[in-house]
């Protein structure tokens, strides 16, 4: 059995924070999912879309250039993460990693808005996900390194409403501002050069002292050491199963209202920002009620599983109903669903943290099993449309997988929760 999660780390002690550093928090993730999102939802596929006569192939260039971009970040997320945890001591361990990764991000955004064809897209897309990861990885530790367990709930829930939001937010004004594919890319680096940086310069981030500074051997120094923890072992892969699920359902959204329902280009970018926005309402509702009662009741765990059944429901009345109607069903269901996995999820997984001094690489990998859905769904999902010649087997599959990963959340043991101290 798993030890009882401590109110503070040990060696120090955790306050409660504000309502300032959860909106600048916020604020942050809201840039990091917008500027990800938004090319993802939009801003690729029209850029990599072919006519009507090959249309599969634009599917199969989107999908890869998606893939290729998820696993670079997944590489950089959790390496990152551990070299912050290792900054010496007297200097600062987030600030400098989540500025870096903003500005990175910024200027690859650019190189993208500008590049023409998918080998051109695609490198530069690599771009883009290496600084997001980057950044994505500084803000996440700032979880576990300075909120106490009561708050971790609602930290995640603003992680988890910035992703439905950002999406609302970069597709909504790169659409009714009948903005082109350029100028749409030049916005998002905008938005990360600034809100980026000022939310890593305004958010407090002590600097290392020697306790929380990693002395461990080099076994345990290991970027992978945290997996021999059974249960976090056991999370990530239903995180990862589970986001495979989700990116599948959605990836290829257009695609499906353009080649799947027929829908002509400019009516199908207008119908796709409807979808999202039902989509994000409900992410947002499921994302705050779930956060808030998970910080209530400690068992996140049950919740996790929920929302998988929830998500996989959404799949299926696609895939049985492909009408525009049904279509705004699964998004709403979707939204409930991915928005209470994604928001429980997270603070289920800072829970199991096996050492506290790895917090930045642990998380960081929390954090890319988010990334490696996004690589694996649209690539299987272009598979898929290429070997049936439609989308009925990629909601199928995104249901199916969906209860995979809550089964394999089931195997990981709920921490026993030692009571919050007295005021």
């Amino acid at each position: 059995m798993r030890p009882a999660l401590p109110s503070a780390p040990s060696g120090s002690t955790v306050r409660r924070v504000g309502a300032r550093w959860m909106t600048v928090f916020t604020l942050a993730w809201l840039a990091i999912w917008t500027v990800q999102l938004t090319p993802i939802q939009l801003l690729l596929p029209l850029q990599l879309n072919t006519a009507d006569e090959d249309w599969i192939s634009g599917v199969v260039s989107s999908g890869l250039v998606l893939g290729i971009g998820g696993l670079a970040g997944i590489a950089a997320g959790p390496v990152a993460g551990a070299l912050s945890d290792r900054a010496g001591v007297g200097r600062h361990r987030r600030r400098p990693w989540a500025i870096g990764g903003a500005l990175f991000t910024a200027a690859f955004l650019v190189l993208t808005g500008f590049s023409e064809g998918p080998w051109a897209v695609g490198a530069s897309w690599v771009g883009v996900m290496i600084g997001a990861a980057v950044s994505a990885a500084a803000f996440t530790a700032l979880i576990a390194d300075q909120l106490p367990v009561s708050q971790r709930g609602a930290a995640s829930a603003a992680v988890g409403s910035g992703q439905a939001v950002g999406i609302v937010l970069g597709v909504g004004l790169v659409v009714l501002l009948g903005l082109g594919i350029r100028e749409g890319y030049l916005l998002l680096a905008a938005v990360i050069a600034v809100v980026g940086t000022a939310a890593a310069l305004v958010l407090p981030d002590p600097a290392a002292s020697e306790a929380a500074t990693p002395q461990k051997s080099p076994r345990d120094r290991h970027l992978l050491a945290s997996l021999r923890d059974r249960d976090f072992a056991w999370m990530l892969s239903g995180r990862l199963v589970t986001n495979i699920g989700n990116a599948l359902g959605t990836a290829l959204f257009l695609f499906f209202l353009l080649h799947g329902l027929h829908q002509e280009q400019v009516d199908a970018e207008g119908n796709l920002l409807l979808l999202i926005v039902v989509y994000t309402v409900f992410v947002v509702i499921a994302s705050v009620v779930t956060g808030i009662l998970s910080d209530r009741t400690g068992n996140r765990r049950t919740l996790t599983i929920a929302a998988t059944v929830v998500q996989a429901a959404s799949g299926v009345v696609i895939a049985v109903v492909p009408t525009f109607e049904a279509t705004m069903v699964a998004a709403a269901l979707m939204g409930l669903g991915y928005g209470a996995f994604s928001t429980v999820g997270l603070a289920f997984a800072a829970d199991l943290l096996p050492d506290e001094k790895d917090h930045a690489r642990d998380l960081g990998i929390v954090s890319v099993t988010a990334a490696l859905g996004q690589l694996i769904g649209p690539v299987l999902g272009a598979g898929l449309v290429a070997l049936v010649g439609g989308f009925w087997l990629v909601f199928a599959a995104a249901a199916v997988l969906s209860l995979v990963g809550g089964a394999l959340t089931a195997l990981a043991k709920q921490p026993a929760r030692a009571p919050l101290p007295r005021p």
